[in-house]
């Protein structure tokens, strides 16, 4: 259970009744082959790791608050800094919670470099949205284009200590848009090759 009282989607009760070919049980518990990379994931430590980084983002959170309150308001940059690495924080904690509460979809199950790279994907279009104005933030406050920029400059690094990644490990992510273009190349040659099919086949029974 996470420390805001949110239980976790799949408990072994509903790992046992569900009848899903990709998860499994041996010694180590139940576990499933992630969707993204065929990789052997145990729930229990998929959920401890999200129980780890929650109790690392409340902490990080409240000190952070606790800057924001005490820090002097003409110090705009300093500020702007902390308000930037609160937005990150409550960003990671909003899909923390939303994947831990899960229960619907096995996809959400994956190894923690996958999940930091899915989040880290999450903050920059989170960041995308700030800079065009779509979303509406409280920790912009009157000064977006320092916390924009602080945001900018420390985001990774921010989801790497939250995380307790080395450097390397957001470097994968590139992997995953490198089969997905592969892929995608293969399906549009398919689809070619099924539209030339069909127009044989038209063609021949054309009179």
């Amino acid at each position: 259970m996470l420390r805001t009282g949110i239980k976790r989607g799949f408990t072994k009760d509903k790992l046992s009744s569900l009848k899903e070919s990709r998860v499994k049980k041996d010694e180590g518990g139940f576990y499933v082959l992630t969707f993204n990379e065929n990789a052997k994931v145990y729930f229990d430590d998929y959920y401890q790791f999200l129980e780890k980084v929650e109790q690392k983002c409340l902490e990080e959170k409240k000190e952070l608050e606790k800057k924001i309150l005490q820090c002097d308001s003409e110090k705009i940059e300093c500020l702007s800094y902390y308000r930037a690495k609160k937005i990150i924080v409550d960003q990671v904690l909003r899909y923390i919670y939303s994947y831990y509460i899960d229960s619907s979809d096995l996809g959400v199950i994956m190894t923690p470099w996958c999940f930091g790279t899915v989040i880290l994907e999450k903050i920059e279009s989170y960041r995308d949205k700030l800079s065009r104005g779509e979303v509406n933030e409280p920790n912009i406050s009157e000064y977006p284009y320092f916390v924009l920029k602080y945001l900018e400059e420390i985001y990774k690094k921010t989801l790497l200590d939250l995380f307790g990644f080395p450097e390397k490990a957001f470097s994968i992510r590139w992997q995953y848009s490198e089969l997905l273009k592969r892929y995608s190349n293969i399906l549009s040659n398919i689809r070619s090759s099924l539209q030339s099919i069909l127009l044989m086949v038209k063609s021949y029974g054309t009179p």
